[in-house]
């Protein structure tokens, strides 16, 4: 096999300078998946029955249909059903599809964690005048953020990886720029090498990073 090792190390940084993309579209789209998942935890353990169907509804729809096929659908389809969105472009679509998707699973996961908490602590605070909200801001949520951080980490690292599907739409990405330059010099072997090894260190240093945040907030708990 030749292996050209001085081919990897001319185009490693090219491909490195499209982390950023790739990062913005995880990052971006997590947060609004976070916001939006929590929301929907809420009203699916609210009790309301419609309410609870609807949101079921909807996290079966997000994670039972494949993310490709959703970002055609918002990209492609959505403008010809409300021609509003006729001026949306890729970058944003593919934000707008990652955010749904997960969010489908970010709202399992926070379900998860805010059952998880026990009920006895919700008892507690209403027995000493503590509005509901305020239980759930300064009692339940933490603990409940903490208990999922895990699971929304391991969602967080398959979504930096999903990015990549946002080449379908004309996005360039890490992913993107890697297949170009392959298309181009036919190094297919190598270049993919320098894309999988880059998403790999991206992982392994996100993954450090949460747990040092994990033990720092298991601390600070613990006083």
């Amino acid at each position: 096999m030749n292996l050209d090792i001085d081919y990897i190390l001319r185009i490693f940084p090219q491909i490195l300078s499209y982390l950023p993309v790739t990062l913005f579209l995880a990052i971006v789209s997590m947060a609004c998946a976070m916001a939006l998942g929590l929301m929907l935890a809420l009203l699916r353990i609210s009790g309301i029955k419609v309410i609870v169907k609807l949101v079921d509804l909807y996290v079966s729809i997000f994670r039972g249909v494949p993310t490709l096929v959703q970002l055609f659908i918002i990209y492609f389809g959505l403008p010809q059903v409300f021609p509003i969105l006729n001026g949306m472009d890729a970058f944003t679509a593919a934000i707008l599809a990652f955010s749904l998707k997960n969010s489908a699973y970010m709202a399992e996961i926070y379900r998860a964690g805010l059952t998880s908490v026990d009920f006895g602590q919700m008892e507690a605070g209403l027995s000493i005048g503590m509005h509901k909200r305020q239980i759930y801001r300064r009692i339940i949520l933490p603990q409940a953020m903490l208990n999922t951080l895990p699971a929304t980490g391991n969602t967080f690292i398959s979504l930096i990886k999903d990015t990549s599907v946002a080449f379908a739409l004309g996005v360039t990405e890490l992913f993107a720029e890697g297949k170009m330059i392959a298309a181009e010099s036919l190094r297919y072997f190598e270049t993919f090498i320098v894309v999988g090894l880059i998403y790999w260190l991206t992982v392994l240093i996100y993954s450090r990073l949460q747990t040092l945040l994990e033990k720092r907030l298991s601390r600070s708990l613990q006083r």
